[in-house]
């Protein structure tokens, strides 16, 4: 009798600990998600872009650092320009000298001008003079041909200043052409980004199109995730999401699809029965807001991972575990208390 009594309260103990153990476990499973939520694994990539030079050249100067934080149009760094400073004043004193042949031309129309309103005003009175033959034909035919050699000198001035003024357009084309090439030989930052690799140092001589830096740029900041099928095909350029960061879990930062890939991922090479349609998967980007982005640049890391949770159904209402937006300002870090001796 007392064995039973021992046996039938070790089973009640046994009962009552796996009835609270199952109540735990239930307790820390996760909220099921609502009817038109769809859910997806990425982490948090950005936009790179390779800072390269147009022209060959030597590096003069690299101004920044692998980690720096820029700024658009911030100077990156400064290619050598000693032989196109060289070759831009030449092409100026070739366009200084054109120029004043542009002036020696005009010169000459105006005396080729002048010539010729003598020589009329002479034609005309020699034809006067020979209506009354009071003039000799050798003299009448001498004064109709320098009036006709100072049309012609008229006409070969004129057409030498437009060829003058043709080669002013060409020289002062040649002093914008090797301006541009110098400008070019300033690098700036194209975007706002931090520097995620620098592939040149002061003193390399680099090919056309030689990389200096890669650049992250914060402005395209944006997690990837993949969906089925079913969950891709209601998915719509501009549904809400967001996003829960591993390292922050107690905030969802709001996020908005900016890409829905339109081919597939994960395919089999003949898609038979319905298990393996299931296997079909899309690629979606769920873009953050640059203006929530903007004050914590200084913080977000590119690869740290997370859940992008999105409203594929614009009625539908985010389960109740997702979190506050992340606060307009980060908050202070605080560094972890000494452990008590």
């Amino acid at each position: 009798m007392h064995t039973t009594i021992k046996r039938l309260l070790l089973l009640t103990v046994l009962v009552a600990v796996g009835l609270a153990g199952w109540r735990l476990w239930l307790s820390q499973q996760p909220e099921a998600l609502p009817e038109g939520i769809a859910v997806g694994n990425g982490r948090i990539e950005a936009v790179q872009v390779d800072v390269a030079t147009k022209f060959a050249g030597r590096v003069e100067e690299l101004l920044v650092r692998e980690g720096d934080l820029v700024e658009p149009g911030q100077l990156i760094a400064r290619m050598d320009t000693l032989q196109l400073e060289a070759a831009l004043a030449q092409a100026q004193a070739q366009l200084a000298e054109v120029e004043q042949s542009v002036d020696q031309a005009q010169a000459n129309i105006a005396k080729s001008e002048s010539d010729l309103a003598l020589t009329e005003k002479q034609a005309a009175r020699s034809k006067t003079l020979k209506a009354s033959n009071a003039i000799a034909d050798a003299e009448y035919e001498a004064t109709l041909n320098s009036f006709a050699v100072a049309q012609a000198n008229l006409g070969a001035t004129k057409a030498a200043l437009r060829t003058q003024e043709f080669a002013v357009k060409a020289a002062a084309a040649q002093v914008r052409q090797i301006e541009t090439q110098i400008a070019d030989a300033l690098l700036l930052a194209p975007a706002r980004g931090r520097v995620l690799y620098r592939l040149a140092e002061k003193g390399e001589v680099l090919p056309a199109g030689g990389k200096i830096i890669t650049l992250l740029d914060l402005s395209e900041i944006y997690m990837e995730v993949y969906l089925p099928a079913d969950a891709a095909v209601r998915t719509a350029i501009g549904s809400q999401a967001r996003v829960v960061f591993d390292v922050a879990p107690q905030y969802a930062a709001r996020a908005k699809v900016s890409f829905v890939s339109p081919e597939a991922q994960f395919t089999p090479k003949q898609v038979e029965t319905a298990d393996e349609r299931d296997k079909l998967m899309f690629r979606v980007k769920v873009q953050l807001p640059p203006e929530r982005v903007e004050p914590y640049l200084e913080r977000i890391k590119t690869g740290i991972r997370g859940v992008a949770y999105i409203q594929v159904d614009p009625l539908a209402e985010w389960p109740s575990f997702i979190g506050p937006p992340f606060p307009d300002q980060p908050p202070a870090l605080v560094p972890p208390a000494a452990d008590s001796p």
